[in-house]
């Protein structure tokens, strides 16, 4: 895609895959509105991003995807701002995160699904308007260690000991909804892709205690910058004509059986809807 004067919304790219992911796209001619809870974190991003392109063509928008009312202020925010969507990208994620969002919810399935859900329908007419537009949703491979949705579990407290469980099921509902989305956008000019980005050295399990953390094995990780390359092939390079489809290396790949229930993600989107109304 060509990207100069477009305009894209990253959340949590305040660091990590984010904030590289806004730098790339900002030196191919984007603007990019950076979406995250922590202005003193994202400002440095924001500043160096400015420096590098030599023009305004960062900014941040408040959002805690752990509150669905921000959800909602932070889409009004941007809707305000009365400028096109071109490029969503849903990189924000949480594990090992323990209890509730502000709405009842698990806390890593509510952050890392609920709240992308609640953003992309508030956003969904302003990407209509300006397609030919794309929705990236970064998930990861530990879907596959997630073989059904509990429903009854996403409203109850994170129960596992290091969060990796519900982690895996909020993965498995991003590659879920991304799918199901490419049917419901079907025609209108906006493709979806989901992706896992590599087993990527950031700070997504800061919440788990230190001395659990050999037992998510993080070693051996790609840097940011590395696992920021396969959101970038799904925003610039991707055909448009493999919408709904999962990607790892920059290529299209399989998921797991579970993530190609076309039934169970119909009913994801169902409740999901129930929920952010």
């Amino acid at each position: 895609m060509e990207l100069s004067g477009r305009n894209v919304l990253i959340t949590g790219a305040s660091s990590g895959i984010g904030a590289e992911t806004a730098r790339e796209l900002a030196r191919a001619g984007a603007n990019v509105y950076l979406a995250g809870r922590s202005e003193n974190r994202t400002r440095a991003v924001v500043e160096d991003i400015r420096r590098q392109a030599q023009r305004p063509a960062a900014h941040w928008l408040p959002l805690d995807l752990a509150d669905l009312a921000s959800v909602r202020r932070c889409a009004a925010d941007f809707l305000a701002l009365d400028v096109p969507l071109h490029i969503l990208i849903n990189n924000a994620g949480l594990a090992g995160a323990r209890g509730l969002t502000a709405d009842g919810f698990e806390m890593t399935f509510g952050v890392n699904h609920l709240g992308h859900f609640a953003l992309t329908e508030l956003l969904l007419d302003r990407i209509r308007a300006s397609a030919p537009a794309r929705i990236v949703t970064v998930a990861s491979r530990a879907h596959r260690y997630a073989n059904s949705i509990e429903w009854q579990d996403l409203r109850r407290p994170t129960r596992s000991l290091t969060g990796a469980r519900e982690y895996g099921v909020s993965k498995l509902c991003n590659i879920l909804f991304s799918t199901e989305l490419a049917k419901r956008l079907t025609g209108s000019g906006i493709s979806t892709y989901s992706l896992h980005p590599g087993v990527v050295a950031t700070d997504i399990w800061r919440a788990v205690p230190t001395f659990l953390r050999p037992l998510l094995k993080l070693r051996g990780m790609l840097s940011p910058t590395e696992g920021a390359q396969t959101t970038l092939y799904c925003a610039m390079r991707c055909p448009a004509s493999e919408s709904g489809h999962y990607y790892a290396k920059s290529r299209r790949t399989l998921p797991s059986l579970c993530a190609q229930n076309d039934a169970l993600a119909a009913e994801l989107w169902r409740r999901s809807e129930n929920w952010t109304r």
